[in-house]
């Protein structure tokens, strides 16, 4: 990462509301980007977006729905971005298997909308430089493998919510051939990530979130699938990754486009039950987990890695944090957040530590 690259930079961010969002916006404003979001609001109560304060470090801030195409392409005519990385989604699968229609209509939808907005814009002279869109790991067609799966394996999806991603994929593709492959086109890549975890996620059925929640209550974590195997990083490890990324892009056009995994070391595949435990005895005190049935049954993979070779070794990406270190930063982040209340302060703390 080029920390200098960034400055004046001007960036369209969806999805800069949510957990993820929250941490690029408040990363890319300390590098001196113009940052523009365009989300609904926040997603939880609380939310990291809120307590660190972020709309006040961005340029632009448009609160409204991915699937909403006029107010989108209006936000990138007016924002007139150099960069675009797109995060806006419902992201969770068990709710996708609750709100298919809103699952697929937001992370399929939302895509084309999204190229259709870059399409107008481009039409009207303006130069955008790269595109990323933020999919997820769970894209492609699992076979429970014990190895990672590379970029070239088969999309697929057995829920609603990868099944969207993989069609998000499939669309991504389709535009860049059929509309952004000639030599004045914008660079547009896919970016595929693990489990992200990180200070300030407050997101309903996952793992962090619903552990920090019972030790914060004094309470036993609760386990629904403690045998599950998942690749588990902090959340500056992807993120960091899609900076680096956008940098070969706006550089380098069309050579860095495509898709791309940023996944966790060997040492970052962990079972459900070893995360538990290895965060129970890193929040200390009388912190606990018990296992329990599923009682909604939602089916999902038994396991999931990811092979990140291909950002290793075009990008010279690689994770920096073990997920004892990862678990670390979140347990600081937590701790200190209980204590002073600063969310933004410790936010920008561990981005730095993170670069350094």
């Amino acid at each position: 990462m080029r920390p200098a690259f960034w400055q004046g930079k001007r960036v369209f961010l969806t999805g800069h509301t949510g957990f993820k969002g929250a941490w690029l916006c408040m990363w890319l404003s300390y590098l001196g980007a113009e940052v523009h979001g365009y989300a609904l609001r926040p997603p939880t109560k609380p939310s990291l977006y809120e307590l660190a304060q972020v709309e006040t470090r961005l340029a632009g801030v448009i609160y409204d729905d991915i699937r909403n195409l006029d107010a989108l392409r209006s936000g990138i005519l007016n924002a007139r971005p150099d960069i675009i990385i797109h995060m806006a989604a419902q992201p969770l699968v068990r709710r996708s298997y609750l709100e298919p229609l809103e699952t697929y209509q937001t992370n399929m939808m939302g895509t084309i909308h999204l190229f259709e907005a870059i399409r107008s814009a481009i039409a009207a002279d303006q130069s955008i430089k790269a595109v990323i869109n933020v999919t997820t790991d769970k894209c492609y067609e699992n076979m429970d493998w014990e190895w990672g799966y590379r970029e070239t394996d088969p999309l697929g999806g057995s829920d609603p919510y990868s099944n969207s991603k993989a069609c998000s994929e499939m669309i991504t593709n389709a535009y860049r051939s059929s509309y952004f492959s000639g030599a004045a086109g914008c660079a547009v890549a896919t970016a595929r990530a693990g489990n992200v975890i990180g200070g300030g996620d407050w997101a309903q059925d996952r793992l962090i979130p619903d552990c920090l929640e019972a030790l914060m209550k004094g309470e036993p974590i609760s386990l629904r699938n403690p045998s599950f195997v998942r690749p588990w990083q902090h959340v500056c490890e992807p993120l960091g990754g899609y900076l680096q990324l956008a940098e070969k892009m706006y550089d380098n056009g069309h050579s860095y486009e495509g898709a791309w995994n940023f996944g966790p070391d060997e040492s970052g595949f962990h079972s459900v039950e070893g995360i538990a435990s290895l965060l129970c005895s890193k929040w200390g005190g009388s912190a606990a987990y018990r296992s329990e049935l599923d009682e909604q049954q939602i089916k999902e993979s038994a396991v999931l890695r990811l092979d990140s070779s291909k950002a290793k070794h075009r990008l010279g990406w690689k994770p920096k944090w073990t997920i004892s270190q990862a678990l670390d930063k979140v347990v600081d982040w937590t701790q200190s957040w209980i204590k002073d209340g600063e969310a933004a302060e410790i936010s920008i703390s561990q981005i730095k530590a993170y670069m350094e």
